[in-house]
């Protein structure tokens, strides 16, 4: 009996001692499952890649990025009797005043955002003294009522976005164009909406975030070893354009001064190498901050040179000349009737602001006569007329470096057979184009012929400074050498001898057309002119199209009043930089003997 009890004491125990054991490995293997709230000893570190730059030929950042950064501080971690200490750093190192900083760290107690914008180099400085402050234990040790663990949380400098500078105000606007922000997981970035913002975008764009990972330091830095790991931010590639800043901006200003003085709506000038097509300027009287465009702004968003699109007048009729020569149908020395500056074709009378009786094929050319080429036009069939403004580039786009272009319109073979329509498209109306497919189809006349395409981006930078050259379009033969050789030589007599007087220039060969022409508002011309000069300047080295198109000039409808004056002051400051070199002989003095 006492040993049946004795057993079962035994067992009671043995069962006791087994289910004590049971429950200990238990909550030995939740503790090790269940998640624990320990700091960990490693620590991550990103870096974000940023936009890259757009930089003029001569080596100006017209538009960079600077990178923003914001400062956080948790209020509850500051020490009270160092708090004035605090302010009295943040404030010297950030450049905020004390009261601002008072202000915001009393809005709220825990995690304060001190400030939003800080740049990169502020934000280096802020980065070392957030570790002074640490050092000076300037923050407190505290315990997280959740966890039980103890902890510091310092002043932290974080990455908040970026923002877009244009050191240089609204130069090159609107063909450099502007950006929009984006918000991307509380970081600010920026991507173009229009100009070269726009299109290059993608190339500009940053191309890949940084980070580091590693095991971190009591103070939460990374320790860099072998251990960690570093993934290298790559930023966005930088854009290097054809034109120059000092040639730009006195171009730009001569277009604000023009401006004023002949009170037109708006100027455009383009400058172009015939030879290669690079642009060397590229300007509007009507420009904007990039920063700060107001609704007034709004009509210049759009870059005039690609974006408006208008019938052209006169300066049309070169390029109709040149056709009816390509093609034999005429001779310059041809002589044209000129009905004394009145003539009819079907239920269209055509005027000639000079009256003439009769002149010879070039001289409608170099005295703009309206009823001479009107009536030179007819010798082209439908389809010649549509197919030589096809080859001269017309209703297509003339450069690939632009966004958005509106590529105008020419009449259709058909409607080129009926003799009105022929006769007005000779003389630029029915037709529309924009500034740079004028340029492409001119620098046709003084290039041998052959058509150059527009080029305003010259090199691609990448990270590590190596530089892809973006090589030149090849040229597309337009016309005969012989044929553009000889309107080369009617347009320098319009210059010499017919409305391009002004244009003028000792020293250098110069040749180009006028051109002016009424605007078309709800379908009818009206009292409102656009006016042009398209020509050319060359010395012994150069050879440059220039093109020149004013918006409503109120002080005079005429171009050789308004486009011609401002073709040749462009002219004079090529000169003036050295883009230009006059072969003029400089008369030297016999010097005086001296008299001893």
């Amino acid at each position: 009996m006492i040993n049946r009890n004795k057993s079962k004491k035994i067992l009671f125990l043995y069962i006791l001692i087994t289910l004590a054991f049971f429950v200990f490995l238990s909550v030995m293997l939740l503790t090790v499952m269940k998640p624990r709230h320990m700091p960990s000893i490693y620590a991550k570190e990103s870096s974000r890649a940023q936009r890259g730059s757009i930089i003029s030929a001569d080596g100006f950042h017209i538009a960079t990025t600077k990178k923003l950064y914001k400062a956080v501080v948790d209020t509850r971690y500051i020490d009270p009797q160092k708090r004035n200490l605090f302010i009295e750093l943040f404030s010297i190192y950030s450049g905020m005043k004390k009261k601002a900083i008072k202000k915001r760290l009393s809005k709220r107690k825990g995690v304060v955002v001190l400030s939003y914008n800080i740049p990169q180099i502020q934000a280096q400085y802020l980065k070392k003294l957030s570790y002074e402050l640490r050092r000076f234990r300037v923050f407190l040790e505290l315990k997280n009522p959740r966890t039980g663990l103890r902890s510091i949380h310092g002043l932290s400098i974080i990455e908040s976005g970026e923002s877009r500078e244009y050191p240089y105000g609204n130069l090159l606007t609107p063909i450099i164009g502007y950006p929009h922000k984006i918000e991307d997981d509380g970081y600010t970035s920026i991507k173009g909406v229009k100009g070269l913002e726009k299109r290059f975008d993608a190339d500009l764009a940053a191309r890949q975030n940084g980070f580091s990972r590693g095991k971190r330091d009591v103070n939460s830095y990374i320790i860099l070893n072998k251990e960690s790991f570093t993934k290298q931010k790559i930023n966005g590639l930088d854009i290097q354009l054809t034109i120059p800043v000092s040639l730009q901006i006195r171009i730009e200003k001569l277009l604000d001064k023009m401006k004023k003085e002949i009170r037109a709506k708006e100027i455009m000038i383009a400058i172009m190498d015939s030879h290669t097509g690079r642009i060397y300027a590229m300007a509007s009287s009507n420009r904007y901050l990039p920063k700060a465009i107001r609704r007034k702004d709004y009509p210049s968003l759009n870059s005039g040179m690609i974006e408006y699109s208008f019938e052209p007048g006169s300066v049309l009729k070169p390029i109709t000349f040149s056709l009816l020569l390509e093609h034999k149908l005429i001779n310059p020395y041809d002589l044209v009737n000129g009905h004394n500056g009145r003539y009819r074709i079907g239920r269209k009378v055509i005027t000639d602001e000079h009256r003439f009786d009769w002149l010879s094929a070039e001289n409608v050319i170099v005295y703009s006569s309206n009823i001479g080429i009107a009536q030179l036009a007819q010798k082209l069939s439908g389809y010649e007329f549509n197919n030589g403004l096809k080859k001269f580039g017309f209703a297509q786009k003339s450069t690939p470096d632009l966004i958005y272009e509106k590529t105008g319109s020419i009449p259709s073979s058909k409607r080129l057979e009926n003799e009105i329509y022929k006769a007005t498209c000779a003389y630029g109306y029915g037709i529309r184009a924009n500034l740079m497919q004028l340029m492409r189809a001119y620098s046709v006349f003084n290039n041998n012929g052959k058509m150059v395409t527009p080029q305003i981006i010259s090199t691609i930078i990448d990270e590590y400074n190596q530089k892809k050259q973006i090589e030149p379009f090849e040229a597309v033969e337009v016309l005969r050498g012989a044929t553009a050789q000889r309107v080369k030589k009617i347009l320098i007599k319009t210059v010499n001898e017919g409305t391009g007087k002004k244009a003028i220039t000792p020293g250098l060969e110069i040749g180009g057309k006028t051109g002016t022409a009424h605007i078309v508002e709800k379908g009818k011309y009206i009292h409102k002119y656009n006016t042009a000069f398209m020509g050319f300047a060359n010395d012994k080295k150069h050879n440059y199209t220039i093109g020149v198109i004013v918006v409503q000039p109120q002080k005079s409808h005429f171009a050789a009043q308004t486009a011609v004056p401002v073709f040749k002051k462009a002219v004079d400051i090529m000169i003036e930089e050295g883009y230009l070199e006059p072969d003029i002989v400089q008369q030297t003095r016999t010097p005086h003997k001296s008299l001893h």
